[in-house]
């Protein structure tokens, strides 16, 4: 797209506000994707906008960049309100959000989504914020409870609509829309256009400007792509043994801000590694001398920003190493576009933090290719490599060079302290290691309760690449006995009550949204759902943590708290009165079971 049919579009030329500039151009943004030049002026002139585009084409900055444009940072009260289908995608948009205001003055977004307590959301609430990011249930209940009030609201975006519309929340989300005032600007973004996502359109839109971006495979296929769940502290001493067990030329990493380029150079410099930082900071001619020490090899790895490596074409790179994850897939294809340039091999590492599940899926279905798991060489793997690299040094300088002068003295030292030779060799190799240990030490065994989230994200992932999510119609069913989940031998069921039935006009979706966001559980590990007149019952994975159980106690459907309890008898049955009609699991259409 041009401007005036001669310049590039740029996000100045568009009209984003200087301290938004500032801050993506640090982040990496050079020109608006297509998404975002076809969207950012109707938002900014204040028209309804309805998105088509795929996830990872870049439309968080596509409504981000101009509604905060928009807002006034002066008023105290919420002004924006973005809708999200899932917790993860709440977070991951206010994180955006937050990057992308660093530099707008008194500036406050909240994510508010189900798992979190109350008491953290309702102070962050009384103190007042201009950007709310949350899932519908939870907004609901703040709603509900007059802790959130919308009759302020300049903005509201439906963020992935079709996605919200799988997980049964379209009919919340009307409710909320039906909540906010009438001259309040509405942004909808959609993968697909089915036609309960079109009447919402239709209802609530005025006037809406529509874009429809196709999505396009933007990777090489010479680049094989694999990526390893790791978070936190966890990244270096991954990285460490990628880099001693992978035979790499030249190795870009990229990291997500200017310190970190500098903090991560020190510490592989440190670990003996010729590693230099590339950022924004710097002169244009450092930038230039550096980069040409890696291409005469005297530097191995640059750890530099989206924004400096754009453009870089050095042919000894040949592995990218993500360690801190893109925002958007796009940012993904243009950092690993740095390898595997004409025709040659390259390989993309990408570091996936377990609550950035999410990203790691959208990079995969934008680029229409799957990234492998790939297997960390463990403490054992690198050990074994340090020992033989040990030796090998121990024979190239027997083979390469004069030890004679050595021999003399040591000998003199021997017969002087009568000391056996192996143990003066041990003193010398020691004092050549240096500060760096030779071995690594295997890290202690993670607590149960980290060792069982990694295992639900799994599960989470799986039913993700199977496309199950919020398909409850496809839900197992559990007999009163809470037999083992088909195909899944290690898993159990147990029967819960809530004190939420018919009388309070609960159907299953209300009841799995708010389990699946309070509890952070997956849709598709709710079990069986057989709904009475004044409660309900439940089959939630044995074993369940209980932090959970006590949030989704606290857990408020349809205005009822929960109370959530294990069923009262033995068998996992209810007491109580029957259901009035065939017990509902979600919208499958099995026949109900007898009660025992």
């Amino acid at each position: 797209m041009s401007e005036s049919g001669t310049q590039p579009t740029t996000f100045t030329s568009l009209g984003v506000a200087e301290p938004i500039l500032r801050a993506i151009n640090e982040i990496g943004y050079e020109t608006p994707s297509p998404i975002q030049a076809e969207s950012i002026p109707p938002l900014l002139e204040g028209s309804d906008l309805l998105g088509m585009a795929q996830t990872g084409t870049g439309k968080t900055a596509a409504f981000a960049l101009p509604l905060l444009t928009r807002l006034q940072t002066n008023r105290r009260e919420p002004q924006l309100l973005v809708l999200a289908p899932t917790r993860e995608l709440a977070i991951q948009v206010a994180e955006a959000l937050q990057s992308y205001a660093k530099y707008m003055n008194d500036f406050h977004v909240l994510p508010i989504y189900g798992g979190q307590s109350y008491e953290t959301q309702l102070r962050q609430l009384r103190r007042g914020v201009q950007v709310i990011v949350g899932t519908p249930g939870r907004v609901m209940d703040h709603i509900r409870r007059g802790s959130l009030k919308l009759d302020k609201l300049e903005a509201l975006v439906l963020d992935e609509a079709d996605e919200m519309l799988r997980m049964g929340f379209i009919d919340d989300v009307e409710w909320i829309l039906d909540h906010t005032p009438p001259t309040r600007q509405i942004a909808l973004f959609s993968a697909t256009m089915p036609p309960q996502i079109k009447r919402v359109a239709q209802k609530y839109l005025n006037d809406a400007k529509e874009v429809r971006i196709a999505a396009k495979t933007a990777t090489a296929t010479t680049i094989s792509q694999k990526y390893w769940r790791v978070s936190g502290l966890h990244k270096l001493d991954a990285l460490t043994r990628i880099l001693e067990l992978q035979q790499f030329d030249a190795m870009l990493i990229f990291v997500r801000t200017k310190s970190a380029t500098e903090e991560l150079a020190e510490k592989l410099s440190a670990r003996g590694y010729s590693a230099e930082a590339l950022n924004g900071d710097m002169s244009q001619q450092q930038r230039e001398r550096t980069v040409e020490r890696l291409k005469n090899g005297r530097t191995d790895i640059l750890i530099g920003t989206d924004v400096v490596a754009r453009g870089l074409d050095v042919e000894r790179i040949s592995h990218v190493l993500n360690y801190d994850i893109p925002y958007d897939a796009e940012s993904y294809v243009h950092r690993i576009g740095r390898t595997g340039r004409a025709g040659r091999t390259g390989e993309a590492i990408l570091f996936v933090a377990p609550r950035e599940q999410r990203m790691l899926r959208t990079i995969e279905r934008a680029t229409k290719q799957p990234i492998e798991r790939m297997d960390l060489p463990s403490v054992g793997d690198v050990n074994e490599k340090r020992v033989e690299r040990f030796m090998q040094r121990i024979s190239d300088t027997l083979d390469n060079q004069d030890v004679s002068p050595y021999l003399d003295l040591l000998s003199e030292y021997q017969k002087e302290h009568d000391t056996d030779p192996l143990n003066i060799a041990a003193a010398l190799a020691l004092l050549a290691q240096g500060d760096q240990p030779l071995l690594m030490v295997e890290p202690p065994p993670r607590p149960e309760r980290e060792r069982r989230d990694d295992r639900g994200t799994r599960r989470e992932r799986g039913d993700r690449d199977r496309g199950d999510r919020g398909d409850r119609g496809r839900r197992r069913e559990f007999d009163r006995a809470a037999k083992p989940l088909k195909g899944r031998p290690d898993m159990d069921m147990e029967r819960f009550q809530i004190a939420v039935g018919h009388q309070h006009n609960v159907q299953p979706k209300n009841i799995v949204g708010a389990i699946a966001n309070e509890g952070n559980i997956t849709a598709s590990l709710i079990g069986q759902i057989e709904i009475y007149d004044d409660f309900s019952t439940v089959d939630l994975p044995s074993g369940m943590p209980k932090e959970t159980l006590a949030k989704l106690k606290r857990t408020f459907v349809c205005g009822q708290r929960l109370n959530l309890r294990q069923a009262e008898d033995s068998e996992g049955a209810p007491k109580g009165r029957p259901p009035r009609k065939r017990p509902s699991n979600g919208g499958g259409k099995r026949p109900p079971r007898k009660d025992s």
